[in-house]
């Protein structure tokens, strides 16, 4: 068989895309020339690829496995040129790095200095649900990710990055009775709750069952923004990660309500798999973080410290 690595790559295109069209656009081709590079591609088996209905392309069983197979091969070929750069003296290749949603506020801070470091290196970062993040694990579709919470089923390393503080949060406005008690004070509004599944939903879950909290009234969004905003807007209160509300603090968009089991502390991790071979693109990344992960912290999140030791003063 002489079907090529340039045959394979247009393939996981467009089994990605969907669509020829889009496959083309996004390999800077022309769509003849994919449709042409995928009949070459298929000549050499006797079980169909693809399928084509109605415009839209479908992936066959079989082409499921040659996807498959295909990851892997372009996998190791991207390997080999990594170690011979490596050898060469220049760090190159791709870093694929997931993080949960939360993880958008911290993510960037630990990419950014190593991404100036090796400007040879290609940045991949996918903001997710918890769910599709540990899948992407699970079947190493990435180098890394970035966690606040670590699954108990995959076998993970890790390095630890920092603590974040989780605090119950309502609008600026907000009027809270001194005298007022944890259960009245969360029983009084409506409670906003990310989706289920979600690392902050459940420790929210927790907090509300050591305060034995009766549900009234419940929100539920997908995002930490979408949460956010609801919050200015007034729309209720929630446990928030400090590092998502900097700005709206500041601001006074937002403000922090003290109660007993407040804050809730919490570890931001990155990990890996435990038995994957690390590139040397992604070796250097844990040695740079290893490093720089302190230096990073005192530089972009030391006024954390400085707002719990404030609530910790009203409390």
């Amino acid at each position: 068989m002489n079907y090529t690595l340039h045959q394979l790559q247009i393939f996981l295109k467009v089994s990605e895309t969907g669509s020829i069209t889009k496959a083309a656009e996004e390999l800077h081709l022309t769509q003849p020339a994919v449709s042409i590079q995928l009949k070459n591609l298929q000549q050499h088996f006797d079980i169909p690829l693809i399928e084509v209905v109605n415009k839209k392309v479908y992936i066959t069983e079989f082409g499921r496995e040659l996807i498959n197979t295909s990851k892997r091969i372009l996998a190791e070929i991207d390997l080999i040129e990594q170690h011979t750069m490596a050898i060469k003296g220049k760090l190159t290749g791709k870093l694929n790095i997931a993080a949960v949603s939360t993880g958008k506020y911290i993510a960037p801070y630990y990419l950014s200095g190593f991404h100036n470091k090796y400007d040879g290196v290609e940045l991949n970062l996918d903001v997710s649900n918890k769910g599709k993040v540990l899948e992407s694990l699970e079947k190493n579709e990435i180098d890394f990710a970035f966690l606040s919470m670590l699954p108990g089923q995959i076998k993970l390393k890790k390095i630890e990055l920092m603590q974040d503080k989780l605090f119950l949060v309502g609008n600026g406005d907000v009027k809270i009775s001194k005298t007022a008690t944890t259960r009245e004070i969360l029983e009084s509004r409506p409670l906003i709750f990310r989706e289920n599944g979600s690392a902050t939903r459940l420790m929210m879950e927790k907090f509300l069952q050591r305060c034995k909290v009766e549900l009234k009234q419940k929100m539920e969004l997908s995002s930490n923004e979408a949460v956010k905003q609801s919050l200015i807007a007034g729309l209720g209160i929630s446990l928030m990660p400090l590092i998502g509300i900097k700005n709206e603090l500041s601001l006074g968009h937002l403000k922090i309500i003290p109660v007993k089991g407040t804050p809730i502390t919490t570890s931001w991790n990155l990990v890996w798999l435990a038995e994957k071979k690390l590139s040397p693109v992604a070796s250097a990344f844990v040695e740079y973080i290893r490093h720089e992960k302190m230096a990073i912290f005192d530089n972009q999140f030391s006024w954390t410290a400085s707002v719990t030791e404030k609530q910790k003063k009203k409390s």
